[in-house]
């Protein structure tokens, strides 16, 4: 029996000498951190060795930033200010300046317009340089223009910067200084309260529909200098549009606002988010109406405007009872359609007091 025994142990010792020589004879070193520090692994074949050629060049990568040329930064500058957003906006200002009473300014139209999407244009710029680290988180806003480094984060915040200050000073000189202080409160309110609320609180999307709803009220004040009704009753529409537009939007993206840390109704509570929608949808019916109330409108656009506003609340209601990306798709892309559609109804009804206005002004 102790034979047996010594007889065992000696060949499993023998065994062991093997395979540790065999390990000895096909170590090597390859490097296992950027920082070019060192394990052994066994290998010896030329594939690995190749492999692990190729993982040298596997560490982080600095991508160094090249300066843009004269030629990209109308590109880049445009990207940076989001433009398709900012010509939605911008539509929406010149509703509300066609929607007011009083005569139409062509140079007024054209002064608010540009004031306004420099305005939008600087919001959406410190926006995007304030939110650098999280944009590379999502995979829909991982390659804007800061994240990608096309422009040096400093660049980005300078042209915001500019943009502002350019555009609050073109409302305030040849507009109204009432118009340039709701520009410049628009601004602020985007970039100092609502995008960092996005990372604390549900409530950033009330927030942000407030600045949704400010640009109409540029326009109207734009030709009256006042905020009077008409102008609180197309913010209002205008702050209740964005909910089932911007709630819609956010289901599909719910992952990426929950991997960057937004706290979105889509990521907390997605049934808060569907019932918000649908909540919102039904509130344009009576804001609407509002206008025909308040003798802004006639009384078919009280008419034309619950049918497109119907339209809307189905697709609420879908998405309401079933929360899927079918029916949010559906509910956000018709709510793109709905605005224009709905602000082309309120011009073609804008009852025409134009005379009676100018009469009372020259009496003023």
């Amino acid at each position: 029996m102790i034979r047996t025994t010594t007889s065992l142990n000696k060949t499993l010792h023998v065994s062991l000498l093997k395979h540790t020589s065999h390990l000895r004879s096909r170590a090597i070193f390859l490097p296992c951190s950027t920082q070019n520090t060192c394990y052994t692994t066994t290998t010896n074949s030329s594939n690995d060795i190749t492999s692990n050629n190729n993982n040298n060049n596997r560490g982080t990568k600095f991508k160094p930033i090249i300066a843009p040329t004269l030629g990209d930064l109308p590109k880049l500058y445009k990207e940076l200010s989001k433009a398709k957003l900012a010509a939605l906006v911008a539509l929406t200002t010149m509703g509300g300046f066609a929607m007011a009473p009083g005569a139409i300014d062509i140079s007024s139209l054209f002064y608010t317009t540009v004031g306004t999407s420099l305005c939008i244009a600087s919001a959406n710029s410190i926006n995007q340089w304030i939110e650098i680290p999280y944009d590379a988180q999502m995979l829909r806003t991982r390659n804007r223009v800061l994240g990608r480094r096309a422009l040096t984060p400093i660049h980005g915040f300078n042209f915001g910067i500019l943009t502002g200050a350019a555009g609050v000073t073109t409302l305030a000189t040849m507009v109204n200084p009432l118009t340039a202080a709701l520009g410049a409160a628009n601004i602020l309110l985007y970039t100092a309260i609502y995008t960092p609320m996005k990372r604390a609180s549900i409530a950033n999307t009330w927030a942000g529909a407030i600045v949704g709803g400010i640009p109409p009220m540029m326009g109207w004040t734009a030709v009256t200098n006042a905020l009077d009704p008409g102008a609180w009753v197309l913010g209002g529409i205008l702050y209740a549009w964005q909910f089932p537009h911007f709630n819609s939007l956010a289901w599909n993206l719910r992952a990426d606002y929950s991997k960057a840390g937004y706290r979105m109704m889509s990521v907390t509570d997605p049934k808060l988010n569907a019932r918000v929608s649908l909540r919102y949808s039904v509130a344009m019916v009576p804001l609407c109406l509002g206008l025909t109330y308040l003798d802004i409108t006639s009384w078919l656009f009280a008419v034309d405007s619950t049918v497109v506003n119907a339209a809307l609340i189905v697709g609420a209601v879908r998405f309401w009872r079933k929360s899927n990306d079918k029916n949010a798709r559906q509910l956000f892309f018709g709510s793109v359609v709905h605005l224009p559609v709905l602000l082309a109804l309120m011009m073609i009804h804008k009852i025409n007091y134009q005379t009676e206005y100018e009469e009372v002004v020259e009496e003023e």
